[in-house]
């Protein structure tokens, strides 16, 4: 069964860029190693990233459940770091965290991504939906993506952090389309399912191979990655998934 075979009224893709279109493992891990690994020996960087990662969405949430607003992506993000570096009782300084949060601005996009994106935009009106800033935002497209968007839409006019449904809402206004006719495409399945609840499609790039969370919305595509995305949501191709361990299902 496919829910998403009628694909003629979508009109609008709408991107989380951290993390689905930029990767930031790779990106971020070398900042940590290259500024604390010599005060810190025998500390295992990757576990310091995922729980970082944790963090800033542990940060985020804060903020919408205390009516903070939008304190500024990177601004959880700092805080998220200190938090980690505390939590793994790694040594530190200042200037180190100001190194590390630099990492930032040179975020890697994914190779499949750069590769898509054209053919995408033969079809589809593409548009970044991020918690980030509108300036580094910006950026991001125009430096480390290169590529430019239909249009670029930050949170901060929303004053919340997805998965707030006045973000998802704030954006079909802006865009001046019916929810029905965007899809929201990211690798977190907060993002898709807190879009879905807003009267989105949803569009699951699971990357990570992370479990969905246990609520009453199914996700409209559920892929591995964005070569399968493009491939069915322009060409009809049904992906063959690889992870035999897990069902993912296109319904």
């Amino acid at each position: 069964m496919n829910n998403f075979d009628n694909t003629s009224n979508l009109k609008i893709l709408t991107f989380d860029i951290f993390g689905t279109l930029l990767n930031l493992k790779d990106s971020l891990i070398p900042y940590l190693e290259n500024n604390l690994q010599k005060s810190n020996e025998n500390t295992n960087f990757e576990i310091v990233w995922d729980t970082w990662r944790d963090r800033q969405r542990i940060e985020q949430y804060q903020d919408n459940i205390l009516m903070l607003g939008h304190s500024g992506y990177l601004k959880t993000c700092e805080r998220a770091l200190l938090y980690t570096l505390d939590k793994h009782k790694i040594i530190y300084n200042n200037e180190q965290i100001e190194n590390i949060m630099s990492g930032w601005y040179f975020l890697k996009p994914f190779d499949d991504v750069i590769e898509r994106l054209p053919l995408l935009q033969k079809k589809f009106k593409l548009v970044i939906l991020s918690n980030g800033e509108q300036n580094f935002l910006e950026h991001l497209a125009k430096n480390q993506l290169k590529f430019e968007f239909d249009h670029i839409i930050s949170v901060e006019l929303a004053g919340q952090f997805k998965p707030s449904p006045a973000v998802y809402r704030k954006a079909s206004q802006i865009l001046n389309e019916n929810p029905l006719n965007i899809s929201m495409v990211a690798s977190h399945s907060f993002d898709v399912i807190g879009a879905k609840a807003c009267g989105f499609k949803s569009s699951y790039i699971d990357r990570y191979d992370l479990p969905l969370e246990h609520l009453n919305y199914k996700i409209d595509i559920h892929v591995e990655n964005f070569i399968q995305f493009t491939d069915f949501i322009l060409y009809g191709k049904i992906p063959n998934i690889t992870n035999n361990n897990k069902k993912i299902n296109i319904e």
